[in-house]
């Protein structure tokens, strides 16, 4: 889990960049909260817990770092998707905005749960 979590991690590493190219050439920062938000959620956020998974690999085998794994995958494309809609005055996607948003912190809490009740110190 943890070497797919750090590949995706990439991906989205190189979006945000390119995301971040983009407004620099056009000089248009609309996006700049999706910019922002595909680099820590998606680039940080997957890449740090992805070397957690990678160093205690224990850790992948609990019912709630899956959850976890597919939640963030799954709410974090949606969310970024309608953040962009969103940020070109479509006020109508702000629930779905705000579910994605609600669904992400599940997946945080869901991380959080299976680290604090299954790592132990050596």
């Amino acid at each position: 889990m943890g070497i797919r979590l750090i590949r995706i991690g990439v991906i989205y590493w190189v979006i945000g960049m390119a995301l971040g190219a983009y407004m620099g050439a056009t000089n248009d920062h609309t996006f700049r909260p999706v910019h922002a938000h595909l680099n820590l959620l998606g680039w940080a956020s997957l890449c740090l817990t992805g070397l957690v998974f990678h160093v205690f690999p224990e850790l992948a085998k609990a019912a709630a770092a899956k959850i976890f794994f597919w939640l963030y995958n799954v709410a974090v494309p949606v969310t970024m998707v309608n953040l962009a809609i969103f940020q070109t005055g479509n006020a109508a996607v702000g629930p779905l905005l705000g579910i994605g948003s609600m669904l992400i912190v599940v997946a945080g809490a869901c991380f959080a749960w299976t680290v604090l009740s299954n790592l132990r110190s050596q």
